[in-house]
């Protein structure tokens, strides 16, 4: 006699061959078919790793996650291991930093990128205040307008190319070279610059070309330390009038190839002398044909014309100089020469055009040097 067996479960009998059911519920007691949660501490400890901030946190929220995904099943296990994993080697780079000073290289570095770009801001024709003055290093400087007390006003800033540092000294006669050349175009008339106006310019440093800082900032300044500039120098082709910038033009040519003078004297370099006055020659010939051929205002016309008769005995002047036989013959007409430079002529064509009407005095058109590094 056989017992029968006992009967069925309504829901079956396990088998070997076919998969535990669960019912409703899977193995973590949530319903099927409901979405798994990222672990919210899992997402901030690979943010924390990634940004290397705060690492020490970024370690502890990523082990605490990996706890909580374990009891509770939620997904992001892959997160909280590469945060805390990515933290990990932020505490050991940290420690490093620290260790050996370059934090505090770091820092320096990012104050002086910062300060570089208040110079990096300002641009032609921009006047300033410089707290710390012109002279020697300049970092800060606040915008103020030209019409009032400023420190200083650029007339040119000078881009140099990309690549390694040049060098102090590199960076420095170029802008020697560059700005000198390039303040005639902004006030041209040299008889109107005031006798305590200097040429400076600001130049970017080592640190501060680790931040992009290519600029040669070429401004005027008072030459006496403490003491602000007033009004604006501006006087170019923006400022001033057709005729004026045509006659300012050959008058600064001529300036231009005068100081050109050779160092040596005429007794140590005769020949050196005589190719200069050539030139000078050339460049009169030029400015003469400009003036001549310019349509002057009517209150202009005489006094311009005078003029031109003044430039053609100087150059004849400096066209005999050019082919003297000795340093005696040429200082004659060399000192001939230069009896019309800036003379009467010329101060009554300047009245007659509206430009200053005053000659520099003795050594005021020379050349001066002053820089500030940024």
């Amino acid at each position: 006699m056989s017992i029968p067996p006992p009967p069925e479960s309504p829901y079956g009998r396990p088998s070997a061959n076919r998969p535990q059911a669960y019912g409703p519920y899977g193995p973590a007691g949530r319903p099927y078919g409901t979405p798994v949660s990222v672990n919210a501490l899992a997402v901030a400890a690979l943010v924390l790793g990634v940004l290397c901030f705060l690492p020490a946190a970024g370690l502890v929220l990523g082990l605490i996650a990996l706890w909580q995904i374990r009891r509770s099943g939620q997904s992001g296990r892959g997160l909280a291991i590469a945060g805390s994993v990515l933290s990990s080697a932020g505490i050991v780079l940290w420690a490093l930093v620290l260790s050996t000073g370059a934090a505090s290289e770091v820092w320096e570095g990012f104050k002086d990128g910062a300060r570089g770009n208040e110079i990096l801001s300002l641009a032609k024709g921009d006047c300033f205040d410089a707290p710390g003055g012109l002279d020697g290093d300049t970092f800060d400087v606040d915008h103020v307008p030209c019409e009032g007390r400023h420190d200083g006003e650029v007339f040119a800033v000078v881009t140099l190319p990309g690549g390694a540092f040049p060098g102090d000294a590199k960076i420095t006669a170029l802008a020697d070279e560059q700005c000198y050349a390039l303040q005639d175009q902004y006030a041209m008339d040299t008889w109107a610059m005031p006798a305590d106006v200097d040429v400076y310019y600001l130049l970017p440093s080592r640190e501060s070309w680790r931040f992009g800082d290519r600029a040669i900032t070429c401004l005027f300044g008072n030459a006496e330390a403490g003491i602000k500039l007033t009004g604006s120098l501006r006087g170019d082709p923006t400022t001033l009038g057709t005729d004026q910038v045509v006659f300012l033009s050959t008058a600064n040519a001529l300036d231009t190839a005068l100081y050109e003078e050779p160092e040596k004297t005429p007794d140590d370099d005769l020949t050196a002398h005589r190719a200069w006055a050539a030139r000078v020659n050339d460049v009169l010939g030029e400015q003469i044909e400009a003036l001549r051929g310019r349509p002057w205002p009517a209150g202009a016309r005489k006094p311009v014309a005078g003029l031109v008769e003044d430039l053609e005995d100087a150059r004849e002047e400096w066209r005999k100089a050019s082919t003297a036989g000795d340093a005696g013959t040429y200082y004659t007409h060399y000192d001939k020469a230069y009896g019309f430079v800036d003379g009467p002529a010329t101060v009554t064509a300047r009245k007659a055009l509206g430009l200053a009407a005053t000659p520099p005095g003795p050594g005021e058109d020379e050349s001066r040097d002053s820089e500030a590094e940024v």
